[in-house]
């Protein structure tokens, strides 16, 4: 047996003889660590597997498809966010910041799927008795319900593996997968090559038992997984969970989902007894908004197949630089940077001398192209200083002509805008006669965006700022 090491990057995986002080495959600095290989002998298995998994090859005619119903809950918007429910056997991957709820949601989840079969909660960083506290703080019973929760501090994978053959779990939580190792690997927990095969072993029993696997991931300082990209791979569910630092929301989002739709968000509150579902977010974005300042504009996006209103804020001031600033938070800077591009040239408004500046309130991230509408209206008004109708929202995307071109689901949006009591919806020309047909309020089709800020600022209420 051959003993030799090798430099392998934190982030993504990238490994190499030497060491670099930049990794090539990320750009990441100082992320290589020396990481020990151990080479066997031919006639000698390298790493024998901890579970069986069928490798046999069937004919398609002769699969016979399980009957499998998903496993729901109860806590609403984690059962949407995964499709409806849980898939049996499936390996779902939760990421996080620290202290952003994972293992509280967890608990919770376990103590929910206990309807349905044993749970088996495996913590790598806490003790028992931490884990018997937070569950008496959230309410956990333990009572009336004839399946049960079985906690394990335990960081080898082996011995983890070895109690399912006695506890007969239906569900696993891991927490979390870089506290785990292989013994047979030498390499330290939570490096590349522990958090690779211990998720790939995970897998396997998960498939080959039908049981139902969660693991919960450290992130890095970007937001990602901490790890190999091979991680998200090899898992049927990606979840990440997003917040402001000192914000009590949580949005929990899916990036991947074998089992439903992505781009889903599931939002909770987090209290003293844990994380309480968000039926309707658009209402927490907008309960404290300002209805008489200039450069605020209400917009409609879509997170998965939920639509959701948000306050999006502008301010347009003399800048004091040769150079005027664009800072943007929340949506795209290069589509804010073309807004004000578009600003100037076809509607003659004067930003050169202008800093600009756009927020979505909320700390919520809106990547499609259907906010352009609403923040070029925000923008406008907050050079114009005129007060946008507070009963009125802009959907639509802008392009470099000034044109307002149509977006996906724009009925579902419509809808949430009538649900939550606002009279009159600004959309693009090409949609709006099919859904005038289709809902009970005002809809406004406008085909550029000179119109829609004349309509805006001709209906513009009293500014008191």
């Amino acid at each position: 047996m051959k003993i030799k090491a090798k430099f392998v990057c934190q982030e993504c995986g990238y490994d190499t003889a030497q060491w670099f002080g930049k990794c090539p495959g990320c750009g990441q600095f100082n992320t290589f660590v020396e990481e020990r290989v151990v080479k066997a002998a031919r006639t000698s298995v390298v790493q024998a597997r901890l579970t069986n998994f069928s490798a046999e090859v069937v004919a398609i005619e002769q699969v016979q498809p399980a009957n499998q119903t998903r496993y729901v809950t109860g806590i609403n918007e984690f059962d949407r966010i995964l499709g409806g429910g849980v898939v049996p056997g499936s390996l779902v991957l939760i990421g996080g910041d620290p202290g952003i709820g994972k293992s509280t949601l967890m608990l919770q989840v376990a103590d929910a799927l206990r309807k349905y079969a044993n749970v088996l909660y495996v913590s790598g960083e806490e003790s028992l008795d931490q884990l018997k506290l937070r569950a008496e703080r959230l309410g956990v019973d333990h009572r009336d319900v004839k399946n049960q929760l079985f906690l394990l501090t335990e960081t080898n994978l082996e011995t983890i593996v070895g109690t399912t053959s006695k506890t007969q779990p239906g569900f696993i939580i891991i927490d979390s997968i870089q506290t785990m190792f292989r013994p047979d690997i030498i390499s330290a927990p939570g490096s590349v090559g522990q958090v690779r095969e211990c998720t790939a072993e995970l897998l396997n029993l998960a498939k080959a038992n039908n049981i139902t696997v969660f693991v919960l991931g450290h992130v890095t300082k970007d937001g990602a997984i901490a790890g190999p990209r091979v991680l998200e791979h090899l898992v049927d569910t990606v979840l990440y969970f997003e917040a402001e630092k000192f914000q009590v929301y949580r949005m929990l989002r899916a990036y991947k989902n074998r089992f439903g739709a992505t781009n889903e968000l599931g939002m909770f509150e987090m209290t003293a007894a844990g994380l309480k579902d968000v039926s309707n977010p658009s209402e927490i974005f907008l309960n404290e908004r300002t209805k008489d300042t200039s450069g605020t504009m209400v917009i409609a996006t879509i997170e998965g197949t939920r639509p959701i209103l948000l306050e999006l804020q502008a301010l347009v001031t003399s800048t004091s630089f040769a150079v005027p600033r664009r800072m943007v938070s929340g949506l795209d800077y290069n589509r804010m940077v073309l807004l004000t591009a578009v600003l100037e040239k076809r509607l003659g408004l004067n930003l050169e001398h202008e800093d600009v500046f756009i927020n979505v309130v909320g700390g919520v991230k809106v990547k499609e192209p259907a906010a352009d509408l609403g923040a070029a209206v925000a923008i406008a008004s907050a050079l114009l200083n005129f007060v946008c109708p507070n009963d009125v929202v802009a959907i639509g995307e802008v392009g470099l002509g000034g044109e307002i071109r149509s977006v996906t689901q724009v009925e579902d949006r419509v809808r949430e805008v009538e649900k939550l009591g606002f009279k009159k919806c600004i959309i693009p020309k090409s949609s709006a006669e099919y859904i005038k047909k289709k809902v009970n309020i005002e809809v406004i089709g406008m085909g550029y965006l000179y119109e829609v800020i004349e309509y805006v600022k001709t209906h513009a209420v009293t500014n008191k700022n």
